[in-house]
């Protein structure tokens, strides 16, 4: 039969023009593109980081995530003064109040019934900035006063001392530090009054007290050593705070240890000599029985010891 015949149809061809006729389709012979890979660039990474991970694993506990620190100092990656703050945040979230409290024996507190002249001599004599204010008893905390309060009351006759306070923050001896320090920096207040489970006082915490679990030790103007004291006190955590120039002497009446006084009249010298150089601040030096950790360092000297007994069983090498 004549192709000519066929309907366009039946032959799956188009009439053309004067009545040639012509494939309506041909099947296309198409050469494929070259296609991307399918692993993009981001499932490379996340394929090496699953390589790196199951290498070398990351810590799993907080003691592993500690040892990764002493690690990275070891290795130099980062510095002693790194390394103890990162520990100290660490650490931090174990803490509450009650460990970082001032105890209440030792607040410098102001008797609402206090004369005013007297109350400008206790804050002129003390360098605080603020300070709890009680009524009839130590107990009963009425209010905070501001040492810069007081300073818009000059030139005026004995004003008021009640309308110079302001609220006081209570919190309890199980606050935790993290949680507190978003109260101080939320709120805009920088002290807290503590109280026990019974709802007494038990004492004072500040915002640079939360900040010296992180940083260590902040010194000012008022921290020096006063002239007749020995630079040795007890912190709420059982250790000590020592100063570097207190006297070996001194350090062996407050242990009941037998350190050589002979050679060296402060105990920085001793550390520093039993180290074989001035110890830079987070690092800590075996001497004895005793462990001293830098916690402030200044002039190229120490200027304050976290002091404890080294644990039992750890080489009291030192370093």
């Amino acid at each position: 039969m004549d192709d000519c015949l066929l309907s366009p149809q039946a032959c799956q061809v188009d009439p053309g023009p004067c009545g040639i006729l012509r494939p309506s389709s041909l099947p296309a012979h198409t050469v494929s593109e070259p296609q991307p890979s399918s692993r993009s660039t981001a499932d490379h990474r996340s394929l090496f980081a699953r390589v790196i991970e199951f290498i070398s694993p990351g810590p799993d506990s907080r003691d592993e995530l500690m040892e990764t620190l002493a690690d990275a100092e070891r290795r130099e990656l980062i510095d002693p003064e790194s390394r103890a703050m990162l520990e100290g945040v660490i650490r931090m979230a174990d803490l509450t109040a009650g460990d970082a409290m001032v105890a209440a024996p030792r607040i410098d507190m102001i008797d609402i019934a206090t004369p005013f002249d007297e109350v400008l001599d206790a804050v002129a004599g003390t360098g605080h900035s603020r300070f709890p204010v009680f009524e009839d008893s130590r107990d009963n905390i009425i209010g905070v006063l501001l040492a810069k309060d007081l300073l818009r009351t000059r030139g005026l006759d004995a004003p008021d001392l009640r309308m110079l306070l302001r609220p006081a923050l209570f919190v309890p001896e199980s606050k935790g530090l993290n949680e507190l320090l978003r109260d101080f920096r939320s709120n805009r207040n920088h002290l807290a009054i503590v109280i026990d489970e019974f709802g007494g006082l038990a004492g004072m915490i500040t915002i640079e007290d939360v900040l010296e679990q992180i940083v260590g030790e902040i010194e000012d103007e008022h921290d020096e050593k006063r002239e007749g004291e020995s630079g040795i006190y007890t912190l709420t955590d059982g250790s000590s705070r020592v100063a570097g120039d207190a006297a070996v002497v001194a350090v062996n009446a407050h242990f009941a240890t037998d350190l050589p006084a002979d050679e060296f009249e402060t105990i920085g010298g001793l550390v520093a000599h039993s180290n074989g150089r001035v110890p830079r601040r987070g690092e800590s030096v075996d001497v004895g029985p005793l462990r001293f950790a830098v916690m402030l360092t200044r002039g190229g000297a120490v200027r304050w010891f976290r002091v404890s007994r080294v644990p039992a069983g750890d080489d009291a090498s030192g370093g």
